[in-house]
């Protein structure tokens, strides 16, 4: 059983929009800071985005500021990232993490414990 699970990923044109969501699994302990990173195969992953534990500091890399928003929602344990004017350089398998350690979100996946199995998007020219 994961301790995070990604969902709504998927297929869509250059230009359009998709809604990542990730639930923390109940048996998982608090997570506080927590990213979305993405996965191409033969690349390196990549930080895309990540939030502190009160949501109130948000960090983005630089090729998604503007069109990606990552957001909480603790009483429900998730996390959210709405990604809109997709361009096909996005196309990969998003990672959801987090971690009980830290409060203020890292652009590194090392500082993360816990991630999910991700989820693919894939965006068309």
């Amino acid at each position: 059983q994961e301790d995070l699970v990604e969902s709504g990923g998927g297929l869509v044109q250059a230009g359009g929009s998709l809604r990542l969501s990730c639930a923390v699994s109940p048996r998982t302990s608090t997570v506080h800071a927590m990213g979305w990173f993405r996965q191409v195969p033969g690349k390196e992953r990549e930080f895309a985005a990540a939030i502190s534990y009160t949501g109130d500091i948000t960090h983005y890399a630089e090729a998604v500021k503007g069109r990606f928003t990552i957001s909480r929602d603790n009483a429900k344990r998730m996390l959210f990232l709405q990604m809109d004017d997709l361009k096909p350089d996005d196309t990969g398998v998003y990672v959801c993490t987090g971690t009980g350690r830290r409060l203020l979100p890292s652009l590194r996946f090392g500082e993360y414990e816990y991630w999910g199995q991700g989820a693919q998007v894939t965006v068309s020219s």
